[in-house]
C-alpha cells in the first residue's frame, strides 16, 4: 500500500506541474547553494510544494522517486533525511568534483469513464494501475498521460556538462549556457527538447522568488526558436524557478470544461544566479 501511495503521489505531481507557473501550489526542490568549494562538499536540499515560490508555507514535497546522478553518472544518496510538517530535507554528500542532478521525474495517468451503470467516474494512476483503474466493460474512456520532470543542480568545483545527456524521453534541459555559472547582467541560453527532438514555440517562464517581500509576481517569458533554444538577459541575484510545458494550455469553449490533450509533458528547475 504504501508503494502505491508513492506512485499516485508522484502521478498527481507530474499532472500539478504542466503548468506550474499558473498554479497556486508549486513543487520545488531548493538546495543551500548551487557551486560548493572545499575538501568535503555538502549540500542541504529543501523540498516542498507552496503558495509562495521558496516559501515554507503549505505542505512537504515527498521525496519517493527523486534521484541524484553524479558526475561519474553514479546515483549517490539521500542523506540525514528529515520530514516535516511545512517541508522535507535532506543533504548530498558531493564526493566527486563536477555537477550533480536532482531530479523526481514522474509518468502518471488520468481520466474517466462511465461504468456499466451510465455513472461519470474519474481516475488518477499510472500505467501499472491503469488496468486496475479503469474496469472491464467501462465506456467513454478519455486518457490524459503525463510526463513531469522536477529537478536543481549543484556543482563541485568547476561545472561540468556530464548530467546533461538527454534521456529521450519527455521535457528536458539541454545547457548551452550551465545552470550552474549564471551571473546578473549576463545571458543565458538553454536548449530543450520534446523526446530528443528540438521543443520549437514553446513557453518558458523564468519566476524569481521572494514574491512576498516584492508584492509582484516578476515573471518573464520567452519563447524558444526552431532549434528549442530560449536566451535570457539574466535579472538581479537571487534564487529563480525555469519551467516550461507542452502543449499550451488552450482556453476553453464558454460554458464547457477544459479540453484534455492526450499527452502532457512539464519541466521545472531550481537555478541560481550569482551577483556580477
Amino acid at each position: 500500500m504504501k508503494m502505491k501511495s508513492s506512485l499516485l503521489a508522484l502521478a498527481a505531481l507530474g499532472l500539478s506541474l504542466v503548468a506550474v507557473q499558473a498554479q497556486a501550489h508549486k513543487p520545488w526542490l531548493l538546495p543551500s547553494s548551487t557551486v560548493v568549494e572545499g575538501k568535503e562538499p555538502w549540500v542541504t536540499v529543501d523540498a516542498a510544494i507552496s503558495e509562495g515560490l521558496f516559501d515554507i508555507d503549505h505542505q512537504p514535497l515527498k521525496l519517493d522517486g527523486i534521484v541524484i546522478t553524479a558526475p561519474d553518472g553514479s546515483t549517490a544518496a539521500m542523506e540525514n533525511i528529515g520530514n516535516g510538517k511545512l517541508r522535507n530535507t535532506f543533504d548530498v554528500k558531493l564526493a566527486k568534483p563536477g555537477t550533480y542532478r536532482i531530479a523526481l521525474v514522474s509518468q502518471g495517468v488520468m481520466g474517466s469513464y462511465k461504468d456499466k451503470a451510465g455513472e461519470l467516474k474519474r481516475f488518477r494512476g499510472t500505467e501499472a494501475t491503469l488496468a486496475q483503474d479503469v474496469p472491464a466493460g467501462a465506456t467513454e474512456v478519455k486518457l490524459t498521460r503525463s510526463h513531469s520532470r522536477l529537478e536543481t543542480y549543484v556543482s563541485a568545483g568547476a561545472p561540468d556538462m556530464a548530467v546533461f545527456k538527454p534521456s529521450g524521453s519527455g521535457l528536458e534541459l539541454v545547457p548551452v549556457t550551465h545552470p550552474n555559472d549564471l551571473r546578473s547582467g549576463e545571458k543565458a541560453t538553454w536548449r530543450f527538447l520534446l523526446d530528443g527532438k528540438p521543443a520549437a514555440n514553446q513557453g518558458v517562464s523564468l519566476i524569481p522568488g521572494g514574491v512576498r517581500y516584492r508584492g509582484t509576481l516578476g515573471e518573464i517569458r520567452k519563447t524558444t526558436d526552431a532549434n528549442g533554444e530560449v536566451s535570457f538577459e539574466l535579472p538581479a541575484a537571487g534564487m529563480y524557478l525555469l519551467s516550461t510545458s507542452w502543449p499550451a494550455v488552450a482556453a476553453p469553449a464558454p460554458g464547457q470544461p477544459p479540453a484534455m490533450p492526450a499527452r502532457r509533458a512539464s519541466f521545472a528547475a531550481t537555478l541560481e544566479i550569482l551577483p556580477q
